[in-house]
């Protein structure tokens, strides 16, 4: 068990032990047999609107979706592809066709077989329409041809390269039922709150406000799986009762570090838990400043480089996210090895400078020393976005700006800030996803369908952005790929629609008694079939 100190905390990484095999299939622990049967109990901070992934690509989507649907491929404990309704891919020279065989023999959980059409239905009308990543991946996807009952085709107008489309599908490759969404409104069909997979378990019940519940699917494809009986996820908004929950045994696990500082550092003390970056490195996040562009004051480029400027990220981190994190550099995180470069464009704390750039940009200050006041939107995605909006509005008062924070639910912000663009300020998560295309492109390229999640909402468009940002995604040589990306960073940086300011880890904490658990690099968004409880 990874005991961490309170320097560590956000950072550590405990390398997993156990593994699954290429057919897809869990392997059983090798120190200890598996036990059937049992309830697993989780943590959830908050609610979402949906818990369709192959709609909205979100931690809290795939904390419970995700056992209940399944992609078409996964990842093992290394990080490596693993067949799960595809059972084998391949690439044309020309990245333009991509053939996937998809699994034989799996059934929807109404009994219904998962066919190649489903495939087809999904990606079209779906992942090309509405996922809030998907939209942007699949933007020149031209068609998905279904040759036979267990092959399906996809055809690009321009090349897609196989990393990068490869290194999506573990999050962005979750197939829905054909036959329950085609001749339906999509976004609003009853299964995107009452879902209907694939996976290991099968939805049960969900309680408003109060849970979720999934029960083992018994005609699971992977046969003797999974261990588990039921997953309860309880919806517990008071990160003081939710820790208390995991201490009295209520819950045996919390993810995506949604207990406050305090009680990670606490718990990582006491034998009965875990708390651990293990089992999340394939998702680094970074906290975010976001402008809406569309403000008269926050379209002044000198006006965003000022609000930057003024902020001591670096003290930040050492006094409120207890040492744990880096001050970012931009859109791609330094846990980025393939991707991110050092001496990129950055903005280091200078409050002169923020004074300097708001004086040049004709926002004076007035006779009580306001310039000007904005809005803040913050969701309650964890304890550190409103400790790091706080933190924004006491720097941004020292500089003239008064600022007002709005906390609102999840279902609030997401509507306000993407659906309505009714914000000046917003900060969040931005999950980086192993490739800046995937994930991390589409907040600043322009063109998202209005009102897609965890996308460009903010009002700027930049040509130049977008033609650099698609040159990169349709290139197949990949060390030429990766080459490109930092003069995309440096462009970004320099422009500032938005500001990528911390890199962190996400934490988990999990009970003693929860085994095979965080086994490979996105597990708390992953299928845990192979997870069993002892009592």
């Amino acid at each position: 068990m990874l005991k961490l100190n309170r320097r560590t905390l956000m950072t550590g990484v405990a390398t997993a032990a156990l593994a699954t095999v290429l057919t897809g299939a869990p392997m059983r622990a090798i120190a200890e047999e598996p036990v059937r049967g049992g309830t697993l109990s989780v943590h959830m901070p908050q609610e979402q609107r949906t818990l369709n992934p192959a709609l909205r690509a979100s931690t809290g989507v795939y904390v419970i979706a995700s056992k209940i649907m399944e992609p078409l491929m996964d990842l093992d404990e290394q990080g490596a592809l693993v067949p799960m309704l595809a059972t084998s891919w391949e690439g044309s020279e020309d990245g333009l066709t991509y053939t996937f065989k998809l699994r034989e023999g799996v059934k929807w959980h109404d009994g219904t077989p998962f066919t190649s059409a489903d495939v087809q239905f999904t990606a079209m009308e779906l992942w090309k329409k509405y996922q809030n990543y998907g939209t942007a991946l699949h933007a020149n996807l031209v068609s998905v041809e279904t040759p036979d009952d267990h092959t399906a085709v996809f055809t690009y107008s321009r090349p897609m390269p196989a990393d990068l489309l490869f290194g999506a599908i573990p999050d962005l490759g979750y197939i829905s039922p054909r036959h329950i969404y085609e001749g339906t409104d999509i976004l609003a069909n009853p299964a995107n709150v009452a879902p209907i997979g694939t996976g290991p378990f099968k939805f049960d019940q969900y309680e408003r406000g109060q849970y979720v519940i999934a029960v083992r699917n018994e005609d699971y494809w992977r046969a003797g799986f999974p261990y588990l009986d039921r997953i309860i996820w309880r919806f517990i908004s008071d990160k003081a009762a939710a820790a208390a929950a995991l201490e009295s045994g209520q819950v045996h696990m919390s993810n995506y570090s949604s207990l406050s500082l305090a009680d990670m550092d606490r718990l990582s003390k006491d034998d009965r838990f875990e708390v651990s970056a293990r089992g999340n490195t394939r998702q680094p996040f970074q906290n975010t400043v976001e402008f809406n562009n569309r403000r008269e004051n926050l379209k002044d480029v000198r006006v965003r480089r000022a609000i930057i400027h003024a902020l001591d990220t670096d003290f930040f981190i050492e006094n409120f996210l207890y040492g744990n994190g880096n001050r970012a550099q931009g859109p791609i995180p330094k846990a980025s090895d393939k991707f991110f470069k050092e001496g990129r464009v950055d903005y280091e704390y200078d409050v002169d400078k923020a004074n300097a750039l708001l004086d040049e940009a004709g926002f004076e200050r007035g006779g009580d020393g306001t310039r000007f006041e904005l809005t803040m939107h913050v969701p309650p995605f964890g304890e550190d976005i409103p400790l790091w909006a706080t933190f924004v509005q006491q720097s941004l008062d020292a500089v003239g700006i008064k600022v007002r924070i709005l906390n609102v639910d999840a279902a609030t912000y997401l509507k306000e800030v993407y659906g309505e663009w009714n914000f000046d300020l917003s900060t969040g998560w931005h999950i980086f996803r192993a490739d800046p295309a995937i994930s991390t492109m589409v907040w600043y390229r322009s063109g998202s369908p209005d009102g897609t999640a965890f996308t460009n909402q903010w009002g700027w468009t930049d040509p130049k952005a977008d033609e650099m940002i698609d040159a990169a995604a349709s290139e197949l040589d990949t060390e030429k790929r990766r080459a490109m990306y930092p003069d995309i960073v440096d462009r970004l940086n320099t422009e500032l629609p938005i500001w990528m300011a911390i890199d962190r880890s996400f934490m988990s904490t999990t009970s003693e008694k929860v085994r095979n658990h965080h086994n490979n690099p996105r597990w708390p968004s992953s299928h845990w079939a192979d997870v069993w409880v002892v009592e």
